[in-house]
């Protein structure tokens, strides 16, 4: 029996009135050395739960294999929660959103044939059973009723944004509860009375999601749910970025008069995000609006904690709102993380990508007549390289790829032609011809920039889903070589600034090496100014993206857990230009700067 039950008036813990003040912090968003201290700084904004989302992509990137390890060991952040005496709304999907890649669903279910996602289909809720009956293995011993710290399940996530299969919702439902989780149940959706209705089922909990104006998002909550309490499960008090576009910001004391409004109300509320942490790797999403919008590195948010954990004013401000109503101030023990500067370092060694495919495939080439996805190469993140071999006569004709996710930069005998994204913001113009008798070897590079996570546009192929043409006539015959950059320790090395390496008339995708020496570990942010568009790999973790040309973010966040005292190899992949000729530096600095 849950310990947590409602009734119109509010939630009640075991049979006393209680009220959830949560804060959202995603544990794959943070380093585990740092979710202690970020998971006590919300507790002494006033809050006495914690929301999170689990990410289903990453726990089961290949199907079968199961990782609850490093930053994916859910039960080790859970069990941090309950020391500090926190509870926990779990969030486990099977879709996340969260500006994470997919909203969390892997991207092998698109090979699953018959599969169709969000909607009452067997092959689809056959993977959900099998991933969840693994999740709630591991999270069974910290639910409320076995002594642990989770009090409340949600089932799915804004359904009603997506769809209204309301015997989906149910299946999802029953698979939870097949699994041995007896806590209170709830859906959230936004305030629409189509999202509402769409995303809820009978015998559930709903509750609702809004950034402002909480005395009418309630009103039509109660309207649709008279018997049930008042609850904003994402309170959203900041918003994400995209690339080229700029860095997003709201006022503190706004944030923290709309809490209190809804405090005073009697509402339980969850922030979403307290604090918002780092898309690591390749795992930031994107939205479709016309045109297709990646999401930046950085997951702050303009969170009441930044993503390098500082205290902000909106930390202090949320916190005084909420002793106001509540009476709880807890003494504030912690404090803002040490920051370095390192300063500016230039590559000791370089190599380039396309002499370290046998190494970066794992020697695997697919062979195919017309380009193949991303998901039919069994590749989740980073990149494919198309290659073949064109043969002339032919005109100088005009190149198109039809089908193209998300970027390509085209390559003859390895000058960069030209560069195509499906962004609405670069499409340059590629024509290319030869004479009798000339061959060309002909490379396409594209990278997965995200695969988007909200709305109808979810099943979202990367690569070539089409095919490449000159004018109307399609070339066939290409091998297909993925390359996650999952391991880049055997890379072939030489010496930054060689001719042979660096000083070639045409740049290629390079990877460039430095030596940053560390007294004292410290967090600090990487300032990539003489690169474009890339990676950075901290000694051989991928922290994730830059991309300089379109901001807004211009750092890149080092968690000081990733460093070691002694040396650190600092990898940048470069796929644009890099400026300085063969030696671009990258600068260590101790203040962050998302546009």
């Amino acid at each position: 029996m849950s310990k947590l039950s409602v009734n119109n008036s509010g939630f009640y813990l075991e049979g006393k009135p209680f009220r959830i003040i949560s804060g959202t912090i995603h544990y794959f968003r943070v380093v585990p050395e740092y979710w202690e201290d970020r998971l006590k700084k919300l507790k002494e904004c006033g809050m006495n739960a914690v929301e999170t989302y689990t990410c289903w992509n990453l726990h089961e990137r290949k199907e079968g294999h199961f990782n609850f390890e490093g930053m994916l060991n859910l039960p080790a952040f859970l069990e941090t929660a309950k020391a500090l005496g926190l509870f926990v709304v779990l969030r486990p999907g099977p879709y996340s959103c969260g500006e994470w890649e997919k909203g969390a669903l892997p991207s092998w279910l698109e090979t699953v044939p018959g599969l169709e996602l969000r909607c009452y289909n067997k092959p689809f809720l056959e993977k959900i059973s099998n991933y969840f009956k693994k999740l709630f293995d591991v999270v069974r011993p910290y639910l409320a009723e076995n002594g642990g710290p989770v009090i409340a399940v949600q089932v799915e996530n804004e359904y009603g944004s997506f769809g209204d299969d309301h015997d989906y919702m149910k299946a999802v439902k029953d698979i939870i509860v097949a699994n041995g989780v007896k806590e209170l149940l709830f859906t959230s959706d936004g305030p629409g009375y189509f999202m509402l209705n769409g995303g809820s089922i009978p015998d559930t909990l709903a509750t609702v999601n809004f950034g402002s104006n909480p005395k009418d998002n309630f009103a039509k909550l109660k309207r649709f749910r008279p018997d049930s309490p008042l609850m904003c499960t994402e309170y959203w008090n900041g918003w994400f970025d995209h690339w080229y576009e700029e860095h997003h910001t709201r006022d503190s004391a706004d944030t923290a008069a709309v809490m209190k409004e809804m405090l005073l109300m009697g509402a339980s509320v969850n922030m979403y995000m307290f604090h918002g942490g780092t898309n690591f790797g390749f795992y930031n999403g994107a939205n479709y609006d016309g045109f297709y919008q990646p999401t930046v590195t950085s997951y702050d948010y303009n969170c009441p904690v930044s993503e390098s954990g500082d205290l902000t004013e909106k930390f202090y401000e949320v916190r005084d709102a909420i002793a106001e109503v509540t009476g709880n101030k807890p003494e504030l023990t912690v404090s803002d993380s040490k920051k370095t500067a390192y300063g500016k370092l230039i590559p000791v060694e370089s190599a380039r990508l396309f002499d370290n495919l046998e190494f970066l495939s794992g020697g695997k080439t697919v062979k195919s007549r017309v380009p193949l996805s991303f998901e039919e190469l069994g590749c989740d993140f980073g990149y494919v390289l198309y290659q073949s071999v064109l043969s002339g006569p032919f005109e100088e004709l005009e190149l198109s790829i039809d089908g193209l996710n998300d970027r390509a930069s085209v390559y003859a005998d390895g000058k960069l032609l030209g560069i195509k994204e499906n962004t609405g913001h670069r499409d340059d113009k590629i024509t290319f011809g030869l004479d009798f008798n000339e061959t060309a070897d002909f490379k396409i590079l594209t990278e997965n920039m995200g695969r988007v996570n909200y709305g109808s546009h979810i099943k979202d192929l990367k690569g070539i889903t089409g095919g490449v043409r000159f004018a109307n006539c399609y070339h066939f015959g290409w091998e297909n070589i993925a390359l996650t950059l999952d391991d880049i320790s055997g890379l072939e090395w030489k010496k930054a600034g060689d001719k042979a390496a660096d000083k070639e008339k045409n740049f290629t995708p390079t990877f460039f090496k430095y030596k940053l020496d560390v007294k004292e570990k410290a967090d600090t942010f990487i300032k990539p100014e003489a690169f474009h568009k890339g990676c950075i790999f901290v000694n051989g973790f991928n922290i994730s993206r830059y991309w300089n040309d379109e901001g807004p973010q211009k750092t890149i966040y080092i968690t000081a857990p990733l460093l070691k005292e002694g040396v650190n190899e600092i990898v940048v992949f470069e796929t644009d230009k890099a400026d300085e000729g063969g030696l671009p530096h990258v600068t260590f600095t101790d203040k962050e700067d998302l546009g």
